[in-house]
């Protein structure tokens, strides 16, 4: 598994659902790879995995495996990212972060390619990547904003389990199948032992307003993610911007309610015109026909699928548009590659560049 001029790519947290599909979009877009380091926690050490072809051994990670690595993915905890990051980069990597443990760092360029791309010159070894909720909303409101400019936005979200990880998508099979043996109403108090490690509340035939802990203003930590992290990518930090996050029984793809009051008119069709020329934007909207975008319409895709773009009659600017993604593709793994992309095309930057020195042992395929 050879590539001319590839790089030595290490993946952190490969193990993971995340992790996993990071190594699909390696794969499915030719990514330049010479070699691949496989990393994790030591809880996922000794699993294997297949890349192009070879296997791959999952090892656990130390500042020392990144010697001579030019670009690391992290997709893993904030912990993790916050002790190793700083190693990957003394040692020559450039790091791409899917944690949240850096990006609202004001030395960090926090990138969604089709909205801020020249974001990555400015990267001093660490990128990040945004949150799957944000990345989605912000592809499909660059081109309003480009069009007609931002005057207010409010989103509630309808994000699917495998946005918790892999022990959240067994936790609901797993109520799912009680519940199908006839066992009695899923019911917070009734809910057999062991079946409730993710969520506060049982997840399966419900929704759960409550993504990440509450502040003292009742916001979660989700809602401020989206928030904060809208404002940096598109360079507007007082654009007046609220979100509900709700957690919906669905394995894979979030959703969107999008509301938003533009600085100048444009109405439905002027908003259709403009995302249907937007990159990264796949507009599904005949809703006569039942034609609109939905998480299982979305999984296995990298766009974002927009639709049901209308008017709000009660706003003179006001718009209302549906968006559905695959948080674990454009949401997740997708993004840090094409920012891997980016760097590629303009070259990793002198200092930013390993590929020198010993290769890091084990867990690779060449």
């Amino acid at each position: 598994m050879s590539s001319a001029g590839g790089l030595r790519v290490a993946v952190l947290g490969a193990a993971g659902v995340v992790g996993g599909e990071i190594l699909r979009a390696l794969d499915l877009r030719g990514f330049p790879c010479s070699e691949v380091l496989a990393l994790a926690t030591a809880r996922s050490a000794g699993a294997r995995l297949v890349f192009r072809g070879s296997e791959l051994e999952v090892t656990e990670a130390s500042p020392q495996d990144f010697s001579g690595v030019d670009l690391a993915f992290f997709a893993a905890t904030v912990e993790a990212s916050r002790a190793l990051a700083p190693e990957a980069v003394a040692r020559g990597a450039v790091v791409i972060d899917k944690s949240s443990a850096f990006r609202l760092d004001p030395g960090v360029p926090l990138v969604v390619p089709e909205v801020n791309p020249d974001a990555v010159r400015e990267h001093r070894g660490v990128l990040a990547s945004p949150n799957c909720t944000t990345i989605q909303l912000v592809v499909a409101l660059e081109p309003l904003r480009q069009a007609a400019g931002l005057r207010r936005v409010v989103v509630s979200s309808y994000q699917s389990v495998s946005g918790s990880g892999r022990e959240a998508v067994v936790e609901l099979e797993e109520q799912v199948r009680w519940l199908a043996r006839g066992e009695g109403p899923l019911r917070p108090g009734r809910v057999p032992p062991g079946m409730r490690r993710v969520y506060p509340r049982p997840i399966a035939f419900d929704v759960l307003p409550h993504i990440d802990s509450f502040d003292p203003s009742g916001y979660t930590g989700e809602e401020v993610k989206v928030r904060e992290e809208t404002r940096k990518i598109m360079g507007l930090p007082d654009l007046p911007i609220c979100a509900t996050c709700v957690r919906v029984p669905v394995f894979v793809g979030h959703a969107l309610s999008v509301w938003v009051e533009t600085e100048q008119p444009l109405g439905a069709a002027g908003a259709l015109e403009a995302l249907a020329r937007a990159p990264g934007v796949a507009l599904v909207d005949d809703p006569a026909r039942a034609v609109y975008p939905t998480p299982g319409d979305a999984e296995g895709r990298d766009e974002v699928l927009v639709g049901r773009v209308r008017d709000d009659p009660s706003c003179p600017n006001g718009l209302l548009l549906w968006i559905a993604a695959d948080n674990l593709r454009k949401g997740a793994a997708t993004n840090a590659v094409q920012i891997a992309e980016l760097l590629l095309g303009q070259g990793l930057p002198p200092g930013g560049c390993g590929g020198a020195g010993q290769p890091a042992a084990g867990g690779r395929a060449r």
